[in-house]
């Protein structure tokens, strides 16, 4: 199943979906409170370069210390952590409150062709990095048969 559209027809390919709904973290208001909704919807750019798959994840104000990047065995990554709340002193006045703090989670699903024991992860000015490099394309060996008759 996509979040695509189907202005097609409802076909289902082999083709690898990086939109599958099966490993998407969809909160509900109920697990989180209105205040930290802005930083459970962490913005995640995925694209794909010949030489890899990059993702680039805004985590404004979170140290490196506080962000996990985890793949399972299904090819899942996962990106997920935790923005602490600050400290408030009792003698200061708050007019506003609008930087989200809490938990933060976020799955997709990687294609068949990376290599994910190669990944490198940075994060630079509130920017989460990651380049997931692509596996060499297998060599068939296709091998030509004679027919006799």
């Amino acid at each position: 199943m996509s979040m695509i559209p189907s202005f097609f027809g409802n076909r289902r390919s082999s083709v690898f979906d990086p939109f599958s709904l099966d490993v998407w973290d969809f909160s509900s208001s109920s697990q989180f409170p209105q205040e930290t909704s802005a930083f459970v919807n962490t913005r995640v750019d995925w694209k794909e370069t010949p030489e890899a798959h990059v993702f680039k994840a805004d985590l404004p104000g979170v140290k490196k210390e506080e962000v996990k990047v985890e793949v399972d065995d299904d090819r899942v990554l996962k990106i997920s952590g935790q923005r602490k709340i600050e400290k408030e002193d009792k003698n200061d006045t708050w007019y506003r409150v609008e930087r989200s703090s809490g938990a933060f989670s976020r799955r997709f699903r990687l294609p068949e062709n990376v290599e994910v024991d190669q990944i490198k992860a940075s994060i630079d000015c509130g920017v989460l990095t990651l380049i997931i490099p692509k596996a060499e394309a297998k060599k068939s060996n296709v091998r030509a048969i004679q027919i006799s008759g």
